[in-house]
């Protein structure tokens, strides 16, 4: 179909992880914009003290997580700048907090007032001087879903059911390896000869499999205690349901990679029933076979999804926690733009090789998703199009085939105001 159902996406907006600060070079690495007016006409000289509003900075694979308490914001910041914070606030002023930086990292050209200026535009001083400055800040963190057990998220997930999940995931590989038959073709999703009843029938499916993925990423987020919170957006013509993440940013890298993978776990197991049914279920009926089929087709549309690494999916963000090289899709962007058009890199010599290596996978991604839209999707709206044009010429409005096609158009409709309302609501946003 043209439009596709995807429950994998993790919401990133409010993820301000991209704000990656090198105090060395005064530089604020992020695309986020406060929109406020932080210096209230407060000039920032080696005798300012600041005060800043409660931070909570949490270790990370490579540098610090640095959350903003009142706002629910992250960023990624280095020893440098956790250590000016901790001086800021013992009260030292920023000319005592430049001498002893310079000190400790005797290599580095730090400048502590472009810093101190990066946190007011930010919004995270609270006094300059002793004097108020800044706007009232709200809260953007997610505060949903706190109603289910934190007890359900650790029976699913937890030291055990983990390793469970991967064992499901070589088992099904090796179903398809020794059956290849069961790879889908775009044929699966025509349960019925009805346009509307096939169509119909892939909706109620795909939906009840998104329900599941993102009962995954919610349980697993609940396990941690922690709120999420469940939204409808969009990627490219594919209406998502997006899980807020957050919170995870509060979480070691190795606990948000569980959350991360979390819908997909859900999936392994939800196409190893499939398979069973598939190979080791005598039933000859084409109905049951055919539904088996449609599981396993959606499945595997939405994994392939997930290895389309230009989207923020689920997959990109466990490369991401992994390589602990973040801003990732935007450091490979610059270093395609620079490849092509000769622009500037960016900065991002320190994981140069991360980035590259994630340029390859964003090309790949690409390709994939191109692939996807030739070998399945074009097909499908071609097929199912041209068979509901059919009917509408050729059938009276007494013929249930007429209707069938009238219910069809309705269905596509309807999934086009989804995906129309997700992109509003993504430009809204912003």
């Amino acid at each position: 179909m043209l439009v596709v159902l995807v429950g994998n996406e993790i919401k990133p907006e409010q993820v301000q992880l991209q704000g990656c600060w090198d105090l060395t070079s005064s530089i604020l690495l992020s695309t986020d914009e406060t929109g406020s007016d932080p210096f209230n006409d407060m000039k920032l000289t080696f005798n300012t003290t600041l005060t800043l509003h409660p931070l909570q900075i949490h270790p990370d694979r490579k540098h610090y997580i640095v959350e903003d308490s009142l706002s629910g914001d992250y960023y990624e910041m280095p020893q440098v700048c956790i250590d000016a914070i901790e001086l800021l606030n013992k009260g030292k002023t920023l000319g005592e907090i430049e001498t002893a930086l310079i000190h400790d990292y005797p290599e580095e050209a730090v400048e502590l007032i472009p810093f101190a200026e990066q946190l007011v535009e930010l919004g995270l001083v609270k006094e300059i001087d002793g004097e108020q400055v800044g706007q009232k800040k709200k809260n953007h963190a997610p505060s949903g879903l706190e109603w289910v057990p934190v007890r359900a998220g650790t029976f699913f997930f937890n030291a055990i059911t983990v390793k469970l999940y991967w064992v499901f995931f070589v088992v099904n590989i090796i179903f398809v390896v020794w059956n290849p038959w069961l790879l889908p073709s775009y044929a699966d999703i025509f349960l019925f000869d009805s346009m509307m009843m096939s169509m119909a029938a892939y909706l109620i499916i795909s939906l009840v499999l998104i329900i599941i993925h993102e009962s995954g990423h919610i349980l697993a987020t609940r396990a941690h205690g922690l709120p999420a919170n469940l939204e409808i957006g969009h990627r490219l013509f594919l209406v998502v349901f997006e899980t807020d993440l957050t919170p995870a940013w509060k979480l070691t890298p190795k606990q948000r990679n569980r959350l991360y993978f979390a819908g997909m776990s859900f999936e392994q197991v939800i196409l190893f029933i499939a398979f069973c049914f598939i190979l080791f279920v005598p039933f000859e009926d084409a109905l049951y076979i055919g539904i088996m089929k449609l599981v396993v087709f959606d499945l595997f549309v939405k994994f392939i999804y997930q290895c389309c690494f230009y989207m923020k999916t689920d997959m990109y963000y466990a490369v991401e926690n992994l390589s602990g090289c973040y801003n990732l899709m935007e450091r490979g962007k610059a270093f395609l733009r620079s490849r092509i058009g000769n622009e500037d890199n960016g900065d991002y010599q320190n994981e140069a090789k991360t980035v590259k290596y994630y340029s390859v996978f964003y090309l790949c991604g690409i390709m994939l998703m191109a692939g996807l839209f030739f070998l399945f999707f074009l097909p499908q709206a071609l097929f199912a199009f041209s068979e509901s044009f059919r009917h509408i010429m050729n059938y009276t409005v007494t013929s249930p085939y007429f209707w069938d096609a009238v219910a069809f158009f309705t269905q596509v409709f309807l999934m086009l105001g989804l995906l129309l309302y997700g992109i509003l609501k993504h430009k809204a946003s912003r």
